[in-house]
């Protein structure tokens, strides 16, 4: 009864270890991480200082206020206001060694060539580019957790063909040791295939490892602790993708965000040359003038000393050696550039359909390929154990096919994964988000 009492409580402890391993589907590896990631914040946060930076360049409409006020103490008493009042016996008013002068000016915009509009628009399309590479970062972190997700379905795979392949080779040492006993093979058989025991032993210790960085990784990615406990639910299969290249790149040139930046930069830079073709024309503002003096601190003294001006002003130079023309050539010169660097990017995203397309036609071909072959290794292996029990086969024989069903196990699982994350790189390349 102890002994039950000890294995219930050690399985109920196994049990309740799984249980607690948190088990994440894809979706949900692509919620965490896209709720975590650094990148993608400082990508929002620089939609958010766009916003700030396009606010800024609004005020440029609204009238602008300026007030100054300041006092002086002069060594003699001086003027206050602007004429002085002769008072009883020759003397003049309005005297004081203590001024107090204010002065506000109301200033309003009418005319600046166009470049207050010019660069509100530049700053408001600089919004668009902020948010444009806000979904270039999203569509990066989605394919690394699809890259990590099946790169950890892949190494599990492949670990469970290790521990398959060490069971196996347990097996054909056992037929092999009992064959010995009964002098049926000699001595080195049973020696290889305590070698190729070893060896497998060695692979399922690697393979192992290989998983628990796989999660590392993907634990990383996902900002959780390094060593968390990881399951993620088995989605590695084949499913044909149903569209053709030509498709592929229409789409792509339709959603890919950094198209939509390129052309943005475009019209930034067209921007750029109506605001420096601006410096051609006058500015004419609306102007509005007060100033009061007074040898009080409140400024309550004789009215005499207050005056206001309304009036509107125009500010043109009328040579400057050409030099904004100049300047005008030079922001022509930079459309030029960026219409090539949109030219240049939608060749290269062209290109990288092309190469996401040929990897994925590639890892379909590879899987039929591999389904075949573990097919014939099986087949390979069965004949070649019934052959050795009836000594027709060697040793090594068996030993090999074992070797080529582990090999073709791998090469199966490894296609597969391989056309699993040449899908989601030819779905990025095509501007998509998944799902």
């Amino acid at each position: 009864m102890v002994l039950l009492a000890v294995f219930i409580l050690q399985f109920s402890g196994v049990a309740w270890a799984q249980g607690s391993q948190e088990t994440l589907t894809l979706e949900e590896s692509i919620k965490i991480a896209l709720e975590r990631n650094l990148k993608l914040h400082s990508a929002m946060e620089g939609v958010r200082g766009s916003e700030f930076r396009r606010k800024a360049t609004l005020t440029d409409f609204f009238p602008k206020w300026t007030g100054q006020y300041g006092y002086a103490r002069y060594n003699d008493p001086t003027m206050v206001g602007f004429s002085g009042v002769v008072g009883p016996g020759g003397t003049i008013t309005n005297m004081s060694r203590d001024v107090y002068n204010f002065s506000t000016i109301l200033q309003q915009p009418l005319f600046a060539g166009g470049s207050i509009l010019s660069t509100y628009r530049l700053e408001k399309m600089g919004v668009d580019i902020s948010k444009t590479d806000v979904e270039a970062v999203k569509r990066d972190i989605i394919l690394q957790v699809r890259e990590g997700y099946f790169n950890i379905l892949n190494s599990q795979k492949i670990m469970e063909v290790a521990a398959q392949t060490v069971r196996q080779f347990e097996a054909n040492l056992k037929v092999a040791k009992s064959f010995f006993e009964v002098g049926i093979v000699p001595k080195n058989d049973v020696l290889q295939a305590e070698v190729r025991l070893a060896q497998a032993r060695q692979d399922l210790i690697r393979a192992e490892n290989n998983v628990t960085l796989a999660k590392s990784s993907f634990n990383i990615l996902l900002r959780r602790e390094i060593d968390k406990p990881l399951n993620i639910v088995d989605i590695l299969e084949y499913k044909s993708f149903p569209l053709r290249f030509e498709d592929c790149v229409e789409e792509a040139l339709r959603q890919r965000p950094e198209i939509k930046n390129a052309e943005l930069r475009v019209k930034q830079a067209k921007e750029g040359v109506k605001i420096t073709r601006s410096g051609l024309f006058p500015t004419v503002s609306l102007s509005g003038n007060y100033y009061r003096s007074s040898e009080e601190l409140g400024l309550m003294g004789d009215l005499k000393g207050e005056r206001w001006t309304i009036g509107a002003i125009a500010t043109f130079t009328l040579w400057e050696w050409g030099k904004t023309l100049y300047k005008v050539g030079e922001s022509k010169v930079k459309v030029a550039q960026a219409e090539d660097s949109k030219t240049q990017l939608i060749e290269s995203i062209i290109l990288e359909v092309k190469e996401a397309f040929l990897n994925l036609l590639t890892a379909e071909k590879n899987i039929s390929v591999a389904e075949k072959a573990i097919e014939q290794a099986e087949e390979n292996l069965r004949m070649n154990e019934e052959r050795y029990k009836y000594q027709v086969a060697t040793a090594t024989d068996v030993l090999d096919a074992i070797t080529l069903l582990a090999q073709a196990g791998v090469n199966y699982y490894s296609a597969l994964s391989g056309f699993n994350i040449a899908k989601a790189r030819l779905e990025k390349a095509m501007g998509r988000l998944y799902p």
